[in-house]
């Protein structure tokens, strides 16, 4: 005899999704505004009548803040076959969220607490005249051309385990303010700067706060030395802009034990490169310099 969906023991799924930030007020639920999460749940619901538990993400992205390998979780008494449910989700799901995998995991597995690291990509678009194809993606900055030498050296200062209360926005409920950031790249492409930081945890609004002084020495308006004392010194008083949500991007989150795909959501956001604004002549057919795509 088959059991009814009340007698089966619950299913831990694992979802890894992508999502547009530009369309929701951030991951969390909230009751008046647009969230992944009240998303996702509303089409688990339409698959699953047996009560599903509330979703959990392995990080909660602010408001206009994207996704290209988020991680989620949630429990269930359905029949359905885990895999099964990347593909159902998407016919129910709005376009501006893709799941692009799903797998059955232990109960005790976690998709925040299980968590070895998260990786962000920040796009700066440092061009002297607007781009609309990169607007909903980028911080476009064009009073200057940034030092990106300047600004690599005093991001690779933060590799360790230190306190970064300097980068971290009121409202936080952590008991503390200390993490690993384990690796960190910054590369300019054309007009295109890409920095990259992973770690351990991180802080509310931390890459946000921190680009926005990488900014600074970029331009010129703080020395490497500023920022280093700021941040060593828990100067948070001192750090005052943040970067703009839209040019952030959770890339992927990393386990002990591989969960997905690594072809899927390992590298599920494209490189993108651009020639410089300065170029003299524009680039011909097939030149090197040709706005381009890499995996």
């Amino acid at each position: 005899m088959t059991p009814s969906g009340a007698d089966r023991s619950p299913q831990r799924i694992a979802l890894c999704l992508q999502y547009d930030g530009a369309a929701f007020h951030g991951w969390q639920r909230q009751p008046n505004a647009d969230s992944v999460q009240a998303e996702l749940e509303r089409a688990i619901r339409i698959l699953d009548d047996c009560e599903p538990s509330p979703t959990v993400a392995a990080g909660r992205t602010d408001a206009g803040v994207h996704a290209a390998a988020q991680v989620a979780h949630f429990d269930t008494r359905s029949p359905m076959a885990p895999v099964r449910w990347a593909r159902a989700l998407n016919g129910a799901l709005a376009p501006t969220v893709r799941v692009l995998e799903s797998r059955p995991v232990a109960a005790s597995w976690h998709a925040c607490f299980s968590a070895s690291h998260r990786r962000y990509r920040y796009l700066i678009f440092n061009g002297r005249h607007p781009n609309l194809f990169l607007a909903r993606q980028s911080w476009h900055r064009y009073r200057a051309r940034l030092d990106d030498g300047a600004m690599s050296r005093a991001l690779r200062s933060l590799l360790g385990h230190h306190d970064f209360s300097a980068f971290q926005r009121a409202g936080s409920h952590r008991s503390h303010a200390r993490t690993t950031v384990q690796e960190v790249a910054l590369e300019r492409h054309g007009d295109l700067i890409e920095l990259e930081v992973q770690a351990s945890g991180f802080l509310y609004g931390m890459v946000r706060l921190l680009v926005g002084q990488l900014v600074a020495v970029g331009e010129g308006r703080i020395s490497e030395a500023v920022f280093d004392r700021r941040w060593r010194q828990q100067r948070r008083a001192e750090v005052k802009e943040a970067a703009p949500p839209q040019g952030l991007c959770l890339l992927r989150v990393g386990y002990p034990e591989p969960v997905f795909s690594r072809s899927l959501c390992h590298d599920a956001l494209p490189h993108i490169r651009l020639a410089t604004s300065d170029a003299p002549d524009p680039p011909g057919p097939g030149s090197d310099m040709e706005l381009m795509a890499a995996g």
